[in-house]
């Protein structure tokens, strides 16, 4: 009876494939065609017109527009940004993430939703929000004018604004990650006598590094590419509170298309190195998870 059984066992790779997976060649390469029309349209296709509409005149013209005055301050202002909302973002996505999946606590739902609250409401919806707190006319701003703080129309404007749209990214990278990881081996470190912050150090930052990495890089590549909220709060200062996605809109309001799109085209590059960086974080993530399960697996 036992070998009878064991006859009719088969195993998963040996069993036949089921319809979903067994479709014909021509099924196959029409979808594969399907797939690569559609990115060619939507992705490729728009690349390149931004490339050669930027050099369009020339590369005197293209590099004119680039080294201009307005342009450098865009891009400075645009880095300077990056370089302060995403630090923000990541220590506040660590936090909530170690404190979501490490802790029970009353309101723990209603953070995660808190979390989720930028990717429900429009950038510009939420651009006008801190006008409304920190204007002229709002709640906080009489006081900061009076301090000679500047706030709306000024860097840390921009900077709120930016930080608002791009918080959930880090977070939202390590919540499933960390939850997926458990708390076995926190719980193990603690057992042992050791102290959070060598917890948090040699246990827990190791175990979500890429996923940490990850996350980062997704939210540098928004807060230089955000567009609506930072478009309501800078005020549209030339050379002063325009950011590299609101000049490229102002030179081709004003017909200057080579121009904007030889800003845009540094924003492509931009991008395109954060695509670079990505894939290789997931390439170097997937060599050390096969490595761990060889490892295990021995």
């Amino acid at each position: 009876m036992a070998g009878t059984v064991a006859a009719r066992t088969v195993s998963p790779s040996s069993q036949p494939r089921t319809a979903a997976t067994s479709e014909t060649t021509a099924v196959k390469w029409l979808l594969i065609a399907i797939a690569l029309l559609f990115i060619g349209l939507v992705l490729i296709l728009p690349l390149i017109t931004v490339f050669t509409q930027a050099f369009r005149k020339g590369a005197e013209v293209f590099f004119a527009a680039i080294v201009e005055k307005e342009a450098l301050s865009a891009i400075r202002l645009t880095l300077t940004a990056a370089a302060i909302a995403v630090p923000l973002n990541t220590v506040f996505g660590v936090a909530a993430a170690w404190a979501i999946t490490k802790f029970q606590f009353r309101g723990k739902q209603f953070l995660v939703t808190l979390i989720d609250l930028p990717f429900a409401i429009s950038p510009v919806i939420s651009g006008l929000i801190f006008v409304l707190l920190f204007g002229a006319q709002g709640w906080f701003g009489p006081f900061f004018i009076e301090n000679d703080i500047p706030i709306i129309f000024a860097l840390p404007g921009i900077v709120l604004a930016t930080v608002f749209v791009t918080f959930p990214f880090v977070a939202r990278e390590l919540i499933p990650l960390m939850q997926a990881q458990g708390s076995q081996e926190e719980e193990a470190a603690v057992s042992l006598g050791a102290s959070g912050w060598t917890i948090f150090w040699r246990v827990t930052l190791p175990n979500i590094k890429w996923g940490l990495l990850y996350g980062v890089i997704l939210c540098n590549a928004r807060a230089m590419g955000e567009f609506g909220a930072v478009s309501v709060v800078s005020g549209h200062i030339r050379g002063e509170t325009n950011t590299m996605p609101l000049h490229v809109e102002i030179l081709y309001n004003e017909y200057q298309f080579a121009a904007s799109f030889a800003v845009a085209s540094l924003l492509v590059l931009l991008a395109l190195v954060t695509l670079v960086v990505k894939s290789v974080v997931e390439w170097k993530h997937h060599q050390a998870t096969v490595q761990t399960e060889s490892i295990s697996q021995k």
